[in-house]
Order: C-alpha cells, then structure tokens, then sequence
C-alpha cells in the first residue's frame, strides 16, 4: 500500500494494539500516522525486490560495525530506511512504562528522550550510536545483561516487514517464532521497522565500585559470578583485563544517593580520563575496592571516547603521534566512536584490527584467555557475563543447564579488540586460528564482525533446520542469509586469496594515505557534532 493512502482512522486502530488502547499526549496520532506512511513506502520497495526476484540490502544511515555496510552501493540494490529515526512515544505509567522507538534511533538519543520522564532501557549499548534496530537485529550484550539478557530481550513487540512486503507485528503471542527468531539474525528474515521496549526507572547516579584482580582469569571470573549471584545489589557488571593476570571487575548500582565522601567522576568532556585508563589508575597496585559516583548516562556512555580502547590504535598508525592526556583532549572529536568507526570503514583499516566479541562456557575461558594472549599479546581484554536467550537463537549460546534443569548457564563474553598481523596472509590465519579455538572450547562469535568460518563451520553453531523453516514461512529468500551477510571472501571467485590490486589501491594503502583519507571523510561527515551536542552529558549539572 502507498503511504499516501493511509488514513487517520486506520493508524488509530492500529494504534490501539501498540499502546493497548491507553489515551496518549496530543500529537502522537500524527508521528504514528507518518510513521505507518513511511513504513508502507519501505514495504512497497520491498516488494518490488521480491517481485523482480532480486535480492537487496538495507541502508541504515550509520553502523557500528565492523562489517562493510550498505553505504556506496548501488541505489537499485538497497531499501532505504533511514527515515525511520524517531522516537514516537514515551510512555511513562509507573507500572508498564515503555517506548515505541523506530530502528534507526541511537541509543544517545533514545536515552535523551526517556530521561525527560526519569526513565531509560534496561540494557543501553555502550556506543551512543548504535541503533535501537541494530540492537535487535544483531547482538548487543552489555553491562547489564547479566540480569537481563542481550538487548532484545527487553522488547515487547515489533514491527517488521517480511521480504514479500508484507507488514506483520510480532510479540511473545503473535508470530512468536519471528519475534525471537529475527533477534540477532542480522535483518536476514525482515526489515524491523518498529519496536516496543520497556523501560525501567532512572536514578541520578550509578555507585561504581573497582574490584581489583591480581589472580587472573580464575580470581575475575569467580567475582563475575559472585557479583552475577546478587541482582538485587548489583545493577551492572563487566571487567577488564589488563594483563593475563591483574584487572579489575566493575560492579555498579543505582542510586539517587551515592554513599556519603565517594567522589563524583564523568568521563564525556574532553579533559575527563577515558574510562579503561581511569580504571587502570584507580586499581593501581591496590587490593582494596574503590567506588565512585558515576552520573547514569556518563556511566551508560562511558566507553565512547577512546572505542573502549580501540582509539589508541589511530596513535599507533600515526606514530609518532604521542598517546597521552593532550593529545586526547586536543583530538577528542576525532575519538569518539562515531568519528572513528566512519574513520575505519572510509580508510579500509578495519580489515587489519581483531575486533571481535567472543562469548564462551565459563568453564573454557581461561583456555581460551591463556591462547588470545599467546597468540595475539592482545589487551586489555573486556569481560561482559551474559544470561543467554531462549534456543534456538542466532545469538551465541550454550546448550547447558543449571542444577535446577531449566535455567540455561551463563556464558562469559571476552572482548578481543586489538591491531592484527599488517601482512593478508597472517591476517587471515589469525583469524582462522581465532575461529577453530572458539569452536574447539564451545565459544561463538558475534555476528557483528567479520566472520571467515566455512560454511560448514559456520552452521554447525546453529539450528539450521529452524533458520531455514523461519525463511521459508516468512518468504525471506530473496534476503541474503546470515552466512552470506557475514562471511569475507577475499579474493577471486570468492576465494580467500588476496585480491590483485591495482596501482591505485596500492597507493591507498600505502602509510598514510588511507589513514588521512579515513580522517578526512569523518570530518566531512559532521558525526563529532552529535557528540558534542549531546544533552545527555548535562542530566546530573556539572
């Protein structure tokens, strides 16, 4: 159906089975009313690719990816949902509170606007940019999700359009199979248009407390699971590596009232610390915990400057660009992780960084620490315990239950992002080594990185049968399957080869062109505004 076509009175039924028929603020009935304007447009684009038996790809506006996205390619081969960017209702009942977000909202935003009624989401990736859409369609496990599983797992209902261009909602009692189904599988069953997501109360601060870890991976991980044991008291978890043996394991709760004498400490301006290296100070060579008073979105956000760590990679390639306080603070909108993922993806240095997330059986991830750091010398690392989704699910999982015969036990998530082997070929056996100790400890990658697993490798991690059942109810295949959006083939004939280059692409990658091009087409996209923007920093007033 043409979105022209669409009247009030039908977005008003419709309406009612988004918000169960509770009366909403003046207004709302025109941002819906658009909204299922623009999402009759995005089907009957999709149709048109099923009915011309083409395959196509989705365009975002933006990614946090690792993986190339839809950006520069052909307009004929991409659905463009990048309008899709708002967020439609805030509804803030002290029982139910939720939002009705489009997919194409940044989680910066979307906390923005829930804090205006004291709310936020229960799971908020670390990243301001990433997508509410992204969130879902991928896999997005955070700090919180030791509670509350990856980020999916904290909406009610969405909307998305099957590949036929039909228009469906799914939830826990409609189309149930598609709902979770879609979760993490990467936009391979539908274009997710909408989503329903609860909320949670907000607090002014998160107490942040720094265990330091002195034994290693056997002294962190038996913190991960005594803190992951106390819900009640512990709000958000992870833990950094900074060496094979000494780190620290970060508990943090919420509070409109931190304890008495603890510091406050923010990390978004340019001249506060980047939270890993602030880690590293407040541990120190101390044995004793330290806590702080960590403002809630400086917390949620706390890992934007600097890409976790990832950032003091650009000071490696430009050597000999020190790496310290100043140059942090005078090249802070460069380093912030919309400005360095744009950098990434324009200047091809994606494709010579392991960035990857790689969650294992607690009982395998020591083997698997004890061979990233013979392997790679790569840290730190980053720890994310993570409550697993119901199988079957494109998310890492593990098929292992607790003593009570129904809980699915908890996996340990180990962040892997680091500079690789310079040379194609030791870049890809890295890479192939990294991904045959995963399999051989139990482990799976993240979709949202560059996978180089057969395809054999690949599905023997999945319910393939069920993949493909969903794909055939739900008419998705014109879409690209999981393996094909997510496997790198590098050479000719879809060989992993290295490709013969041109004098051109030589040139590009010689030091530092490609680097300088990166920089420049990130300044030319203005993301370093948006951070410095951001009205999320001025919640809890300086």
């Amino acid at each position: 159906m043409n979105g022209e076509l669409i009247s009030h009175e039908s977005t008003s039924k419709w309406m009612s089975k988004w918000t169960n028929s509770i009366p909403q603020p003046d207004g709302t009935i025109d941002l819906l009313h658009e909204h299922r304007k623009a999402v009759a447009n995005v089907a009957a684009s999709v149709r048109s690719f099923h009915d011309r038996g083409e395959k196509f790809r989705i365009y975002h506006g933006s990614t946090n990816s690792t993986r190339k996205s839809a950006m520069g390619r052909d307009a004929n081969t991409v659905v463009d949902t990048s309008q899709l960017n708002k967020v439609l209702l805030v509804h803030a009942d002290e029982d139910t509170p939720y939002a009705l977000v489009q997919p194409n909202v940044p989680m910066d935003r979307l906390v923005e606007e829930t804090l205006k009624y004291n709310l936020i989401p229960p799971v908020v990736m670390e990243f301001p940019g990433i997508t509410v859409g992204g969130g879902y369609a991928g896999t997005s496990g955070e700090s919180s999700s030791f509670k509350h599983g990856f980020f999916d797992q904290t909406l009610d209902q969405i909307e998305i359009v099957l590949a036929n261009g039909d228009v469906v909602t799914c939830s826990e009692d409609e189309h149930r199979d598609l709902f979770r189904g879609a979760a993490g599988a990467v936009g391979t069953l539908g274009v997710t248009t909408l989503v329903r997501l609860r909320l949670r109360k907000a607090c002014k601060y998160v107490e942040t407390t720094y265990h330091p870890v002195k034994g290693g991976m056997d002294e962190a991980m038996a913190k991960l699971k005594l803190f992951t044991n106390r819900p009640d008291e512990v709000d958000y978890l992870d833990g950094i590596m900074f060496s094979k043996t000494r780190g620290a394991i970060i508990t943090g709760r919420l509070t409109d009232n931190p304890t008495p004498g603890i510091p406050v400490q923010r990390f978004s301006a340019p001249g506060d610390p980047w939270f890993y290296l602030h880690v590293q100070d407040k541990i120190g060579n101390h044995s004793e915990s330290a806590s702080e008073a960590v403002p809630l979105p400086e917390y949620l956000f706390r890992y934007d400057r600097g890409g976790f760590w990832v950032g003091a990679a650009a000071f490696d390639y430009f050597k000999p660009l020190p790496f310290n306080s100043f140059t942090c603070w005078f090249l802070d909108d460069f380093l912030h992780t919309r400005m360095l993922y744009n950098a990434l993806h324009s200047s091809g240095q994606s494709e010579r960084l392991i960035v990857q997330d790689l969650a294992l059986p607690y009982a395998t991830a020591k083997d698997f620490v004890d061979f990233t750091d013979s392997r790679f010398n790569i840290y730190p690392l980053w720890l994310c315990p993570l409550k697993q989704s119901v199988l079957p699910t494109m998310h890492p999982h593990l098929n292992e239950k607790e003593s009570d015969g129904t809980t699915l036990k908890p996996m340990l998530n180990v962040g892997l992002w680091g500079l690789a082997p310079p040379e194609h070929k030791a870049f890809l056996e890295a890479n192939r080594e990294l991904e045959a100790k995963l399999l051989e400890l139990g482990g799976m990658k993240w979709l949202y990185a560059q996978t180089y697993y057969t395809e054999e490798e690949f599905w023997s991690q999945f319910d393939k049968s069920s993949y493909d059942a969903l794909r055939d109810k739900y008419h998705a295949s014109s879409l690209a399957t999981v393996y094909e959006k997510v496997h790198v083939k590098h050479g000719k004939g879809g060989s992993d080869e290295e490709l013969d280059k041109t004098w051109t692409q030589l040139l590009f990658d010689m030091w530092p062109v490609s680097g300088l091009y990166g920089l420049t087409k990130s300044i030319e996209s203005r993301e370093y505004m948006k951070a410095r923007d951001a009205t999320w920093k001025h919640w809890v007033p300086r």
